[in-house]
């Protein structure tokens, strides 16, 4: 089985998730990396899910027109996701003085 993985990006559907998978490649003739989104139905039953968590799925039966994946487990949830510091740069004005 294939399993994947990717974050979640929409939960406004009942027992259904909206999962982007992200996947990169090289062009074949200009060797330039490019990135390729995806999104898939997949269906989850138990506790609310939020936005931005990552998932893993695999496939399985067709459940509805759209839903053929189905969740298996959470790999990392918002309170492991940690938010990289913003610093923000002053730039001194032209003609100031440096003491």
């Amino acid at each position: 089985m294939k399993a994947l993985s990717g974050k979640i990006v929409g939960t406004k559907q009942k027992n259904t998730l909206i999962v982007e998978v992200e996947r990169f490649f090289r062009h074949r003739i200009y060797e330039k990396r490019i990135k390729r989104t995806k999104r898939f139905h997949v269906h989850y039953d138990g506790e609310d899910k939020k936005l931005g968590e990552i998932v893993r799925f695999i496939p399985t039966r067709p459940i509805s027109k759209l839903k053929r994946w189905k969740v298996v487990d959470t790999i990392s949830s918002l309170e492991q996701i940690k938010e990289p510091k913003k610093v923000i740069a002053t730039k001194e004005k032209r003609g100031a003085k440096r003491k």
